[in-house]
């Protein structure tokens, strides 16, 4: 399918990229100044769920830009026109409930870069669409760069092909290691308890058993969760048969909370997880978030971060199956 539609003008944005012959993100604009209302938004989204659903695929990343989108309660009007299933976050962000299907994006510390990721990549069932929604713009940086997944494989398989073949054979193990509450001074300050949703370690243990993680409780309350063997790459369906870099061995190697080797204990060489990580900063794509921005990512194929920020910041998220 191609971008003609009547109903939707295709935009730029300053930092957008050709990638394989498709920009990303695709910007999406009102096709004229009266059809810039929410209302009219709803309604040309309602009327090309399929063809706006084909151009998430095919682009990887839209960008609706210059609707008048206020607050969480539009922005949860918007999510709600798909048919898409909601799909609670599990993970170590701190976040906040706001409205209905809609919830604040990691709470940790503005001046914190948030490293790039596959949503809930760890987790037997992660979102297929990821979609962010900015109420306030900051003033200074606050980005939320994303990466064409596929471009890292093949640039990793280019340098590392021994590396990513063994990796792939074996998988990935990782652990985390979390607090009983929340500490919203840490990007990855989440209780266990919360992430859980239940004080009760039995019944945390069970929900964990059920995500594919062991665990191991600690003296001082807190918990480390093992997860392994998880896959290097994934191949989806309906991506030109691209292997994404599905994992989060750079986010997870060797930090103070967490660790990623391979899955039988072998170590990954320190040099090796430095030069992907340069590889994925390369092939990062952003732009400056303007208010009313929502932007839907392919999280089968997009990992995505946040840039450090000056306050004040308010980007809201949904997740869906």
């Amino acid at each position: 399918m191609e971008y003609n539609c009547k109903e939707f003008k295709v935009g730029k944005c300053e930092g957008e990229k050709l990638v394989d012959g498709e920009t990303l993100p695709l910007v999406l604009t009102p096709p004229e100044p009266c059809k810039t209302g929410i209302e009219s938004l709803l309604e040309s989204l309602k009327n090309n769920k399929e063809w706006f659903d084909e151009m998430i695929v095919k682009n990887s990343a839209v960008l609706l830009r210059g609707f008048d989108v206020k607050n969480a309660v539009e922005f949860n009007d918007i999510v709600e026109t798909f048919d898409w299933e909601d799909i609670r976050y599990v993970g170590p962000a701190p976040r906040t409930h706001i409205h209905k299907r809609v919830w604040t994006a990691n709470e940790g510390p503005l001046s914190e870069f948030i490293y790039y990721h596959h949503e809930m990549v760890l987790i037997k069932e992660f979102p297929k669409k990821v979609i962010l929604f900015c109420e306030i713009p900051p003033p200074e940086g606050g980005e939320t760069p994303f990466v064409p997944s596929f471009k890292v494989t093949e640039r990793m398989l280019e340098e590392f092909p021994e590396f990513v073949e063994e990796v792939e054979a074996k998988g990935l193990k990782y652990t985390f290691t979390a607090l009983s509450n929340d500490n919203t001074t840490s990007m990855r300050g989440r209780g266990w308890q919360d992430a859980f949703g239940t004080p009760d370690k039995e019944e945390a243990e069970k929900r964990a058993r059920a995500l594919g993680m062991d665990v191991e409780w600690l003296e001082n309350g807190g918990v480390k969760t093992i997860l392994g063997p998880r896959a290097l790459t994934k191949v989806f369906e309906g991506r030109k048969g691209r292997r994404m870099w599905f994992n989060t061995l750079v986010g997870m190697h060797g930090k103070e909370l967490s660790s990623a080797t391979m899955a039988d204990g072998t170590h990954i060489p320190e040099n090796i997880v430095k030069r992907c990580e340069e590889i994925v900063e390369d092939e990062s794509i952003q732009f400056k978030w303007e208010k009313g921005d929502v932007l839907f990512l392919d999280n089968y194929a997009t990992l995505h971060g946040r840039r450090s920020s000056l306050a004040p910041r308010r980007v809201l998220v949904a997740t869906c199956k």
